[in-house]
């Protein structure tokens, strides 16, 4: 009798499993495939330009004057501005759509991934909507890269022996 019992729920598990199959085939079948080397092309493209608009605006500044790394800090400014001030209009997001990392990638991106939650919840107030989902996508990124940034400079330090203090 339990043999029996054993051999029908087997029975089945496989009759559900071909089922399950037969469906992950029809949903293959009618799933279009996205255009790869397009969305490629697009995010190298994308995000080449973020760079060369970046590098446009350190050598402005640097043209100015400025020291390098000054440049680059007002350029990393500007850029992070330019990502935002974007996102709140719209703009950024539907850039994303078409660009795919190649505008998530660049400091453009980062500055996107901060103003985008915020804008979302901006109707819950300051504090509980802005204030609070404002890391919500970039807060992890910000603490592991401290942690990162805090293990290595330990080890280096470590490594050097200890001749700092």
């Amino acid at each position: 009798m339990s043999n029996e019992i054993i051999s029908k729920q087997s029975k089945e598990q496989l009759k559900q499993q071909v089922e399950q199959q037969r469906y992950q085939d029809k949903v293959d079948k009618f799933t279009p495939k996205p255009p790869l080397l397009k969305n490629i092309c697009w995010a190298f493209v994308v995000g080449g330009l973020i760079c060369l608009l970046g590098q446009f605006i350190t050598d402005y500044f640097s043209g100015l004057g400025l020291s390098k790394k000054e440049a680059s800090n007002y350029a990393t400014i500007v850029l992070v501005f330019l990502g935002s001030f974007l996102t709140g209009l719209g703009v950024y997001d539907e850039l994303g759509k078409r660009a795919g990392a190649g505008s998530v990638v660049p400091i453009t991106g980062f500055a996107n991934s901060i103003v985008a939650p915020a804008m979302e919840f901006k109707r819950e107030g300051y504090v509980f909507g802005i204030g609070a989902k404002m890391f919500v996508i970039a807060g992890p990124v910000l603490v592991y890269g401290m942690v990162t940034a805090f293990i290595v400079g330990l080890i280096y330090w470590m490594g050097q022996g200890n001749r700092g203090l």
